[in-house]
């Protein structure tokens, strides 16, 4: 039986991972930790922000609201507020979709 590797969830995403992953200065990761309350990194002893699953999983909420459905600040706090479960379930399909498509891309692009 081969080998094989098993994928390696990390618990934590430093600062510098987290903007990559989004393509944004790390002002704006801090402005909108600042802004919403479900955005709560945990903070080492150097106060280096230490991002988990579920903070990067409201980090894709936020700017879905903010970035793509066009939501203001407040809006989207509010949104977040009510609908708290819906949101996440609304960002689990696009995800899925997100992935989906970049999967057809790549068969297309071998063909």
């Amino acid at each position: 039986m081969p080998y094989k590797d098993r994928e390696i969830n990390k618990l934590y995403f430093t600062m510098g991972e987290v903007t990559e992953m989004f393509d944004v200065n790390a002002s704006q990761i801090r402005f909108y930790e600042r802004e919403f309350e479900v955005l709560q990194p945990k903070k080492n002893k150097k106060g280096n922000r230490l991002f988990t699953q579920e903070d990067i999983a409201n980090l894709r909420i936020i700017f879905n609201l903010v970035k793509d459905k066009g939501y203001t600040l407040q809006g989207a706090r509010d949104y977040l507020k009510a609908n708290k479960n819906e949101a996440r379930e609304n960002q689990r399909v696009v995800d899925s979709l997100e992935k989906l498509k970049s999967f057809l891309m790549e068969v297309r692009d071998s063909l």
